[in-house]
């Protein structure tokens, strides 16, 4: 049986390296296709910037986007062809049971599980970034983005919280700023201000406009000014949150991130969340991936390896769908981003266990 389990194996990893060799040339030559005037547009661009920065990067993004579907493809296409040329039927004649024939192909599924565990959690983060970097600086062109963040609450520590009406990143600049001091529940101090201005040199605020309000236990004392330089605990990078970023940052990064975060108040931090759950949950449909690609192509079907590679397109389509969906639905403020990260593994694993069940009868 270990030399089965070596022939399975063998076939399972080389079909999918295969079939992934297919899949990110003509990615390439598509991206090539499309950006080839944006590339020839920038005389400084030199063809080890464009290979080492972008093209290595984009290749490291794509192989692992692709994985899912490529071991899908690669376990119908060479366990169809194990059905067509009659050797499952060897084998079932042997007495081995639809559990053990099983056993190769979970072993190949743990390794490349493994692998896009380790490649979502560290390497693909550092490589996005390089890859964004370069798209910036050569591909972006200038268009009109929003770049002010609005009606915008954060809580610096346990007693101290800021309110901004109107913050233009680009500028490093807003209006209706304030500040606030409690102990317990009762005000102790408010810093108010028509506008503030980041001072990226020295790390500092400027105040125009301020007024100080100080709750003493008889009275308040109250002061105002025109402009005021002072410093607090938060940089414009604060308020900028967006899903993008989280796509570059290492797992243990985001961690840190949304732990911080929770403590000065953001309140919807699904995005990461989704980017984070994102990570584990497509290494871990390689196993119920691999299973339906099995229990689909392991009988000889009329029409042969056509009908299953047509099944197996149709059935990766409506996986790729609703995980789209799930990472959408589970950025929004209010869901379950966990939840709807593995609505497609949930429901695709309920699929693989009737698949599985009926194969076995």
């Amino acid at each position: 049986m270990k030399l089965l389990d070596k022939y399975i194996l063998k076939r399972y990893l080389t079909t999918f390296l295969f079939t992934l060799l297919i899949l990110i040339p003509i990615a390439v030559a598509i991206d090539i296709a499309e950006k080839i005037d944006k590339f020839l547009r920038h005389e400084n661009l030199s063809l080890f910037e464009l290979v080492n920065d972008y093209y290595k990067n984009f290749v490291i993004y794509y192989a692992n986007t692709f994985m899912p579907l490529a071991l899908f493809i690669a376990v119908i296409l060479f366990t169809s062809r194990l059905a067509n040329n009659t050797e499952i039927v060897a084998i079932n004649s042997s007495q081995i049971s639809f559990t053990r024939f099983l056993y190769p192909y979970f072993i190949g599924a743990t390794i490349l599980a493994t692998l896009a565990l380790f490649m979502n959690h560290y390497f693909v983060p550092n490589s996005s970034k390089t890859r964004r970097g370069f798209e910036k600086k050569y591909l972006s062109r200038v268009k009109y983005e929003d770049k002010t963040v609005r009606d915008f609450s954060l809580q610096l520590n346990d007693s101290t919280y800021i309110f901004i009406q109107n913050f233009n990143l680009e500028r490093n600049s807003g209006y209706n700023f304030s500040t606030e001091i409690y102990k317990g529940i009762h005000l102790k101090y408010k810093l108010t201000a028509d506008n503030i201005n980041w001072n990226e040199k020295d790390s500092t605020y400027k105040l125009y406009n301020w007024k100080e309000r100080k709750v003493l236990k008889n009275r308040d004392s109250i002061f105002t000014g025109s402009s005021l330089d002072t410093t607090f605990t938060f940089t414009p990078n604060d308020l900028n949150y967006k899903s993008i970023v989280a796509q570059e940052m290492r797992s243990g990064e985001i961690k840190d991130f949304i732990k911080i975060s929770k403590k000065r108040g953001i309140k919807n931090l699904n995005a990461y969340y989704v980017e984070l759950y994102k990570r584990s949950s497509l290494p871990v449909a390689s196993y119920i991936l691999t299973l339906i690609a099995v229990a689909l192509a392991h009988k000889k079907k009329r029409g042969g390896l056509g009908v299953n590679l047509a099944l197996g397109i149709a059935a990766m389509f409506v996986y790729v769908f609703f995980m789209k969906v799930g990472e959408v639905l589970g950025a929004v403020a209010g869901a379950d981003p966990l939840i709807n990260v593995w609505i497609p593994n949930i429901m695709f694993g309920i699929f693989a266990i009737y698949l599985f069940w009926n194969a076995r009868k």
